[in-house]
């Protein structure tokens, strides 16, 4: 893995440099995971073709004007730019959708209501549930179990205990387990769950 990355920054490095073979590397590497995160969110082939092309764009274009930083990791920062792109494609699609539906009068505020950025925040809240969701999935049973109960039912570890018939320690163990393991799958997997 951290091979992996190494070569995903000498890559861009030798890009930096002037290699535009190294960019179709880096492109080619990460363009499924890309893809399909992209095509996940908009559901058309088209748009999501688009927001790829885009999103290549403004890798390109931040690399060249060197701003590109070496402290994060490659595809987690084009991840990220995906994902602003399916953001302000869905801002534009709700602007324009609000604007088709006036008649002659054209009302400024229905443009910029609150609307807009709750759709925003329902898409990135859908996406972590999801995420979160195919993670805990693969956790061992006993994890799994004792991280629902206690995140999902809001069960206290004294009712955790009682309803699997292990002490409250080793369900406070399996807790610590349960999120250490979806700490190295987050990163395993190089998923983003934050805004």
């Amino acid at each position: 893995m951290s091979k992996l990355k190494l070569q995903d920054s000498l890559l861009v490095s030798s890009y930096i440099k002037g290699d535009e073979r190294a960019l179709e590397i880096l492109i080619n590497r990460h363009k499924q995971k890309i893809y399909s995160f992209i095509m996940s969110k908009v559901l058309d082939r088209e748009i999501a073709e688009d927001i790829f092309q885009d999103t290549f764009i403004k890798v390109i274009r931040t690399l060249k004007r060197g701003v590109y930083n070496e402290e994060g990791k490659f595809l987690p920062w084009v991840m990220r730019i995906a994902h602003n792109l399916v953001i302000d494609h869905f801002r534009k699609s709700n602007r324009m959708q609000m604007f088709n539906n006036k008649t002659d009068d054209f009302d400024i505020f229905s443009i910029i209501s609150d609307d807009v950025l709750n759709v925003e925040k329902q898409m990135i809240k859908s996406q972590i549930e999801n995420d979160v969701r195919s993670l805990i999935a693969k956790l061992p049973d006993d994890q799994k179990e004792v991280l629902k109960m206690r995140v999902y039912k809001d069960m206290s570890f004294k009712e955790i205990s009682e309803s699997t018939g292990v002490s409250i320690n080793t369900a406070l163990g399996r807790m610590r387990y349960a999120l250490i393991n979806l700490r190295k799958l987050i990163d395993k997997h190089e998923i983003v769950l934050v805004n």
